[in-house]
């Protein structure tokens, strides 16, 4: 009868292989999964006779113990690296190397390897089932501080970046040496006033001597102050008078005055040489207002918005997670998993930083499932569940032989 049972419990193993083989394969597909793999182990055996040390005149003897079946020791999961698949989704993820994303749901936080993620209806990164993608939002200067606890990582469609007031101008280039006094270069620039609206600004500069030019700035027909109105360039063609003015007296409608100063002697400084003359301005330090249109994700997790202004901004920074036994982990459907006893504490911290994996946008890491290894465990899981149900029919057979014995 024990042959019985042990083949009892080895079609009872068995057919738990074929069980987890089956959820491998049945997953071969699924992004972010992670398969498992069955370890067996020998159940209790019975001891007939114990052992007996060696004596005066004898050897000692081994003990005789006839085994009971077999049984699932453990069903661990497989951690290696899936392979990554690029999607093309600004909000597909995929972790390149440890560690999870940190989901935090109705139900508890929980975490996945799937970056299956989007953007819901109130700017909050989701996962497929609702679950709130956690991490740090940045301040309103664009710093984000990892060492704080996560947060749901939200960003507004609507919100905007704050214009900037132009404080500096620069200008650059050649006012030819080549223009007969009395002639007029000009040049012009849209800088940005305290509410952001675009002002034009045209500066004039008129040729009064062989080494002197007078400097006038007009603003939508008002002429400004300058703090210095002639130019003067030495023998080699640098300039010799002051390479900063400043410039007032104009104020836009709804906003304070406009102060800037116009500088000249910055990487291309303005020079009097002789050909054909190309003075201009080069750049200003404001912007108008920018609207939120698009973003884009680091390979350290940092989300970064991209504003109507072309100006770039930090918004905030996903958080992933790392665990000492990340065999430990609870399987909890969806792909996600949730921490216990023998997981060990989730280490939260940034990407890319201690042990955990860099992040890739717009790819999706892939299930590590190897179907070759799979389809041989199936072979073997078929194989075993036959030889186990043979042992019951041999089994069978003799206690069918020992019924028949009185006939």
């Amino acid at each position: 009868m024990r042959s019985m049972f042990a083949g009892v419990s080895g079609l009872r193993s068995h057919q738990t292989m074929m069980d987890v083989v089956g959820n491998n394969i049945a997953n071969v597909n699924t992004a972010g999964f992670k398969s498992a793999q069955i370890t067996f182990g020998e159940a209790m055996a019975q001891t007939l006779q114990g052992p007996a040390g060696a004596g005066l005149g004898s050897g000692g003897t081994n003990p005789l113990q006839i085994g009971l079946g077999v049984q699932v020791a453990s069903i661990d999961g497989v951690f290696t690296q899936g392979a990554t698949q690029i999607t093309g989704r600004p909000t597909d993820i995929a972790i390149q190397g440890d560690g999870f994303f940190v989901l935090q749901g109705s139900a508890g936080r929980v975490y996945t390897r799937a970056g299956t993620f989007r953007w819901d209806e109130s700017g909050n990164l989701v996962a497929p089932g609702g679950q709130l993608v956690q991490g740090w939002l940045a301040d309103a200067n664009g710093n984000v501080q990892t060492q704080t606890a996560v947060t749901s990582i939200n960003l507004p469609l609507s919100q905007v970046i704050d214009p900037v007031e132009t404080s500096s101008v620069t200008l650059g280039g050649n006012l030819s040496s080549d223009m007969p006094i009395g002639d007029i270069h000009n040049t012009s620039i849209v800088i940005y006033d305290s509410l952001g609206e675009p002002q034009e600004l045209l500066m004039e500069f008129e040729k009064t001597a062989a080494n002197t030019w007078d400097v006038r700035a007009t603003m939508n027909g008002t002429s400004l102050t300058l703090s210095s109105s002639a130019l003067t360039f030495g023998p080699d063609g640098t300039l010799t008078s002051a390479s900063t003015i400043s410039v007032g007296g104009y104020t836009p409608p709804g906003a304070a005055p406009l102060s800037f100063d116009v500088e000249l002697g910055g990487s291309s400084p303005l020079v009097q040489f002789g050909g054909a003359p190309s003075a201009e301005s080069i750049d200003q330090d404001g912007n108008a207002i920018g609207f939120l249109t698009d973003f884009s994700i680091a390979t350290n997790g940092t989300i970064s918005g991209q504003f109507s202004n072309g100006e770039t901004k930090v918004l905030a920074k996903i958080a992933t997670a790392t665990f000492n036994n990340p065999s430990g982990l609870i399987r909890a459907g969806e792909t996600r998993f949730e921490a216990s006893v023998n997981s060990g504490q989730p280490l939260i911290g940034e990407p890319g930083n201690g042990n955990r994996g860099m992040l890739s946008a717009g790819a999706l890491e892939m299930s590590n499932v190897d179907l070759a290894q799979e389809f041989t465990n199936l072979i073997i899981a078929q194989r075993g569940f036959q030889a186990n149900s043979r042992v019951i029919t041999a089994s069978d057979e003799v206690l069918a032989d020992l019924v028949n014995l009185k006939r």
